[in-house]
């Protein structure tokens, strides 16, 4: 009985975890201009800067202001870019890898 219990609750953690990372993509048909703001000044030596990235927010991507981050042991930051498909433009958001 423990063990269909156990299934039971990895089932739905899988299903809300599959849920939450079936972030569609919005497709534009040019993209947005480019954002100028004024990058904040480097709150501590060794913070890399990660630039803004653009959200999809009322039928429209919105962008959001870049921010410094701790680097992550082993890994590189890969800025986020504007893809080019027969659909449109996507926003590809950055990740660390």
């Amino acid at each position: 009985m423990k063990a269909i219990k156990r299934s039971g609750i990895l089932l739905v953690f899988g299903i809300i975890l599959g849920f939450n990372s079936c972030a569609g993509y919005y497709y534009i048909n040019d993209r947005p201009a480019e954002e100028v703001y004024v990058r904040p000044a480097q709150p501590y030596p060794g913070a890399v800067w990660i630039e803004g990235d653009w959200v999809w927010v009322n039928g429209r991507y919105v962008h959001n202001h870049g921010h410094w981050d701790r680097v992550r042991a082993g890994r590189r930051y890969i800025a986020g870019y504007w893809e080019h498909t027969n659909r449109g433009y996507r926003w590809r958001r950055g990740r660390w890898q």
